[in-house]
C-alpha cells in the first residue's frame, strides 16, 4: 500500500501524515485536530514520534469525510466516532445516527434539486433574452 515502514513485528505497513493528507486532501493541521478532538483513535507513532496511520485509520478517516461532505456537523462526528470506540454494543446508535442523518441529507437535496431547477429556469429565461443573435456577455453578434 505504501513505502511506509511496519509498525511493529510484521504488521501491514503504514501511511506517514504526508501520505494521509494526499490521499484524503486534509491538511496535516486538520489531521492532527482530527486525533485532538477525538474524531480518530491515537495514531500509532514511530519510535521518532511520527505518526503511522494504518489502513483501518484511512479507511475511518474516508468514512469521516463523507460524514462531513454531507453536511454532519463535528460535534455528531465525534459522538458518531465516541459510540464507534465503544464498541459492539452501540451499533444500534450508530444506526440511528445515520438514519436520522441521511434523513436529513435527503431534506437538503430535495431543496437543492428545486433550487438547481430555478436556476435552470433562469438561464433558459437569459438564453431567450439573447435570442442566440448575440454572444454572452459581449453585445455582439454571435
Amino acid at each position: 500500500m505504501t513505502s511506509g515502514q511496519p509498525l511493529g513485528g510484521g504488521r501491514e505497513p503504514t501511511l506517514t501524515i504526508a501520505e494521509v493528507a494526499e490521499r484524503t486532501g486534509l491538511s496535516h493541521d486538520t489531521l492532527r485536530y482530527y486525533e485532538k478532538a477525538g474524531l480518530i483513535a491515537r495514531v500509532g507513532r514511530t519510535t521518532g514520534n511520527q505518526r503511522r496511520y494504518e489502513a483501518a485509520d484511512l479507511a475511518w478517516l474516508e468514512f469521516l469525510l463523507r460524514l462531513r461532505e454531507t453536511g454532519m456537523s463535528i460535534a455528531d462526528m465525534q459522538r458518531f466516532a465516541r459510540l464507534r470506540a465503544a464498541g459492539d454494543a452501540t451499533v444500534a446508535d450508530r444506526l440511528a445516527m445515520l438514519r436520522e442523518h441521511r434523513a436529513e441529507l435527503a431534506v437538503r437535496m430535495r431543496a437543492l434539486r428545486r433550487s438547481a431547477g430555478s436556476l435552470d429556469d433562469k438561464i433558459r429565461h437569459y438564453e431567450g433574452l439573447l435570442g442566440g443573435s448575440e454572444r454572452p456577455g459581449t453585445g455582439e453578434p454571435a
